[in-house]
């Protein structure tokens, strides 16, 4: 079986549901806990690399002593072609290590369930192509990505951080947003960011509520991505339902939402 390494960069913000999903479609997890003592690998020695969320900053190295090294392995990574999973900080990490930039967001955090919006791109994107005009996601970060990194791939947007998500090359991908985050670990966040929370102007207990009331349809959502990324890990494609490839496209060339290869459908728009 494929293996993954994970590296984990708060004790509040472990694999959560990746512990299943990725296994239960051919993918083990080495987890590696920066936080608590683990070490950044010079390089990848398993087939992918996953690297989850954090309260630090990625645009300062001192929040966190391993954060030079852990951009150093995501460039390292995305050079060498390895499929790459990156959420939240993971994700600004990728950006920064890349070329991209990641600042505080202007008008405070985003929090909770939140919807993006799938940009075209993503309907040719091998793990994207699917997903609903405006996913729902689980959003808790203060910084966001400003700069994408040179060539990177825009996938989901929003109003207020407009690079949700986007793709490096052919097989890494950043997400600045939860996937994965069951019940309990939106328990813990609220409670510990509670003073920031009510700062922002939100309750959180009803912010908690609402979000959980969302977390099916976000598993209904993604979990199929985090297959596919499963799959490419194992070194096979991701067909979908209708016979399209791990590029999004069909045998016309189309992909599921009826784009071809230029993000153009049918009559050419």
């Amino acid at each position: 079986m494929a293996r993954a390494t994970v590296l984990t960069c708060a004790a509040a913000e472990g694999p959560g549901a990746l512990a299943t999903w990725l296994p239960a479609a051919g993918l083990e997890l080495d987890v590696l806990s920066l936080w608590a003592g683990g070490r950044v690998p010079e390089r990848v020695d398993s087939d992918a690399l996953v690297v989850l969320g954090g309260p630090q900053q990625a645009y300062d190295d001192r929040s966190a002593p391993w954060l030079r090294a852990t951009k150093d392995l995501l460039r390292r990574a995305v050079a060498d072609g390895l499929p790459v999973l990156a959420i939240c900080l993971g994700a600004q990490l990728l950006a920064e290590a890349t070329g991209g930039r990641v600042a505080p967001g202007p008008d405070g955090p985003e929090l909770g369930a939140r919807l993006v919006a799938k940009r075209d791109a993503a309907g040719n994107d091998p793990l994207c192509w699917d997903l609903p005009l405006s996913p729902v996601v689980v959003q808790w970060h203060w910084d966001g990505v400003v700069d994408l990194p040179p060539g990177a791939v825009l996938l989901a947007s929003s109003p207020r951080f407009p690079h949700q998500a986007f793709r490096l090359g052919e097989r890494a991908w950043g997400l600045q947003f939860h996937v994965e985050a069951p019940a309990e670990m939106v328990r813990g966040w609220a409670a510990e960011d509670e003073a920031l929370v009510r700062a922002a102007g939100l309750d959180p207990d009803l912010l908690v509520a609402r979000t959980l009331l969302e977390l099916p349809e976000v598993e209904q959502v993604w979990r199929a991505v985090m297959e596919r990324f499963a799959a490419l890990a194992g070194g096979s494609g991701a067909p979908g339902p209708d016979g399209q490839g791990p590029d999004g496209q069909g045998p016309d060339g189309q992909g599921p939402d009826g784009q071809g290869p230029d993000g153009q459908g049918p009559d050419g728009r």
